[in-house]
């Protein structure tokens, strides 16, 4: 592992990296070490410094910090500027970092104090809406996905190894379940959001038979319209699409659109 990297005769190299996680479940980190076939390989290509799941060593010398999880306190906006003065580039992994992820749904109650009560009683907690990171700080990257998936982060860490652009998909997850010749989910009275979020997955659910909750994203081009339509078709509620698209907060601006219609306006929680 410490041999001279080189790529065409040129020699590279290994940047160091830094992981960090904010409000999450810290699956997205876990998936990198799950991935033992190609763990080597991957530690062979960067100079890991801070990686609480991996490591007890901890360095802020890093050029690369991947971080997880999206902001939920003000000592979290703390943390991640002081991350983001540390590092030359900041990724945002997983959806959490990218939409604020399934923790942004409390935000769907509008009602903070209200989410807090219900969740935490008398105990006195610091809690705020949800943000993801790009709300406070410049993300040079975002790697999507819940969990993100491994094989994409270390192509794209190759690439930035490289010096080589990295590029997502502007496709639906759509093709890639024909790619893999899936039977359409809606065939099979599943809804799903496949018709509008973005590639990359291998669509990853679908082909496991479980309907696309839209954890990457919308994809490039995504008709919101054509996909209500086929929810309609298929006989599922504008409630049940809204459910979806909230999930992990990719697709924000799709729900303000269908609310700005009429078709479903939440109220704000009564106090108790």
């Amino acid at each position: 592992m410490s041999e001279q990297l080189s790529y065409l005769g040129v020699p590279l190299t290994r940047p160091k990296v830094g992981f960090f996680e904010l409000s999450s479940c810290e699956g997205c980190q876990l998936q990198l070490l799950n991935n033992e076939a190609t763990l080597l390989d991957f530690l062979n290509l960067v100079e890991i410094v801070n990686f609480r799941e991996g490591m007890s060593e901890r360095a802020d010398t890093y050029d690369i910090a991947f971080v997880e999880g999206s902001v939920t306190r003000k000592d979290e906006i703390a943390r991640l500027s002081e991350i983001r003065k540390n590092a030359k580039i900041l990724v945002a992994l997983g959806s959490c970092a990218c939409f604020g992820g399934v923790n942004q749904l409390k935000n769907r109650f509008r009602d903070l104090e209200w989410v807090k009560k219900e969740v935490y009683g008398d105990f006195p907690i610091e809690s705020m809406e949800v943000h993801p990171l790009a709300d406070f700080v410049r993300v040079d990257l975002e790697i999507f996905g819940c969990p993100i998936k491994k094989e994409e982060v270390e192509r794209i860490v190759t690439n930035l190894v490289l010096g080589k652009a990295v590029h997502h998909p502007e496709y639906p997850v759509c093709m890639e379940c024909k790619a893999n010749e899936n039977i359409c989910l809606f065939e099979l009275g599943e809804p799903c959001l496949g018709p509008i979020t973005r590639a990359g997955c291998d669509a990853w659910c679908t082909s496991n038979r479980r309907g696309c909750w839209g954890c990457r994203g919308p994809a490039e081009s995504a008709n919101l319209t054509q996909l209500e339509e086929i929810m309609r078709t298929y006989g599922f509620s504008s409630e049940t699409l809204l459910d979806r698209l909230e999930c992990f907060g990719g697709f924000a601006s799709f729900t303000e659109t269908i609310r700005s219609r009429g078709k479903k306006t939440p109220s704000k929680r009564k106090k108790p």
